[in-house]
């Protein structure tokens, strides 16, 4: 795997996993293609300086999704992984639906790895000189669930269920998934700045297992209602991946 060390070579790297996912109908690219679509929002803002430091920005996004690339080919090469990545990848070959697979993506990669890659990339610095951009951020990715949520009920006509049932909507659960999980991430991040070493290494591990907890949620909901209306949700989801993405890409 080629470590990319700009956004521009993250996207490069995204369309790989897509496109192997599409290839072997892989579940697994479902979530890469939502991640995809975000970090080419980032990418937007960073190219017209949208940022107060579009270069350190830049060094935190790309570590980011390092971690993710890391352990999606670690992974696929049979190396290990953090339990939580380890325990999404496994649900590929679950019967969930498309919103389960992507939100088990979204919860490890912001839940786990966003507070290490900030906390990593402002080592030595004032973390709280990149909270208005680490917010900015947040308020980018925001802006675009609704977009999200529309090209979701191309391949998930019954999401609307979810409403239904009293959950919150499919835009309003990845918006509130990802702002949650934006916001602990940052606590987790201030968290592990202050720590080095053996005491760094536990804090991650801690964090890593409380994520698979949360995993664990997302797979099977303690609510009857909510796991009903899943499995009927799934069963008239489109099930080829490649089908899945071409609906989610179509403009």
């Amino acid at each position: 795997m080629h470590k990319p060390t700009t956004i521009s070579e993250v996207l490069v790297e995204l369309d790989l996993i897509i496109d192997d996912a599409i290839a072997n109908n892989d579940r697994l690219g479902l979530f890469a293609y939502v991640y995809r679509r975000t970090t080419a929002e980032v990418l937007k803002e960073v190219e017209l300086g949208n940022f107060e430091d579009n270069s350190q920005l830049q060094r935190m996004d790309v570590a980011f999704a390092n971690l993710y690339l890391e352990a999606y080919h670690n992974y696929k090469k049979g190396f290990p992984v953090s339990k939580c990545w380890e325990f999404s990848f496994q649900c590929k070959t679950e019967p969930l639906t498309i919103l389960q697979h992507i939100m088990l993506g979204i919860n490890a990669h912001i839940n786990l790895d966003l507070g290490i890659a900030t906390s990593q990339t402002m080592k030595g610095k004032d973390i709280g000189a990149i909270a208005k951009d680490f917010n900015k951020v947040n308020t980018v990715l925001f802006n675009i669930t609704n977009e999200l949520q529309k090209r979701l009920g191309r391949v998930s006509p019954l999401l609307f269920l979810l409403d239904v049932i009293g959950v919150k909507s499919d835009e309003q659960i990845i918006d509130f998934s990802m702002r949650k999980a934006r916001e602990q991430s940052w606590i987790s991040a201030m968290h592990l700045h202050t720590l080095d070493g053996n005491a760094n290494k536990k804090a991650i591990e801690d964090l890593d297992q409380l994520v698979v907890s949360l995993s664990t949620i997302i797979k099977a909901p303690r609510a009857f209602l909510i796991r009903t209306a899943l499995k009927l949700i799934s069963f008239f989801e489109e099930k080829n991946v490649g089908k899945i993405i071409q609906r989610l890409k179509e403009n």
